[in-house]
């Protein structure tokens, strides 16, 4: 499973700086959200088979080994969505959206 984040700041012209400064959010809550991103992650997030270790946090545009991956198509528009790769297929989606919701945050960007 993964999650895909986009907002009107993401999606809009010159999005990319949007989608930089929300991974750069995510990182420093790393290891909070592998808790409650399913279970047996640390058997799943190997660094091999395309996903990136658990005890690591990494991006990267195409990158099916990262923790977050920007789409190429994202890159070249400068804007659009990332997929968070982290999360297993055995997760509670309610607990994870009332989780990372709970941050704002990683969705404000003006200041």
């Amino acid at each position: 499973m993964l999650f895909s984040y986009s907002t009107n700041e993401t999606r809009a012209e010159g999005g990319m700086k949007a989608i930089e400064e929300m991974i750069k959010k995510l990182e420093k809550r790393h290891m909070q959200h592998i808790e409650v991103y399913g279970s047996d992650n640390d058997l799943r997030l190997t660094g091999r088979h395309e996903t990136g270790h658990i005890g690591s946090f990494s991006s990267g545009v195409a990158d099916r080994g990262s923790s977050i991956r920007i789409p190429k198509s994202v890159a070249v528009e400068g804007k659009g969505y990332f997929e968070d790769r982290r999360p297993a297929s055995n997760i509670d989606p309610y607990q994870v959206c009332e989780y990372v919701s709970s941050f704002p945050p990683v969705f404000q960007f003006a200041q």
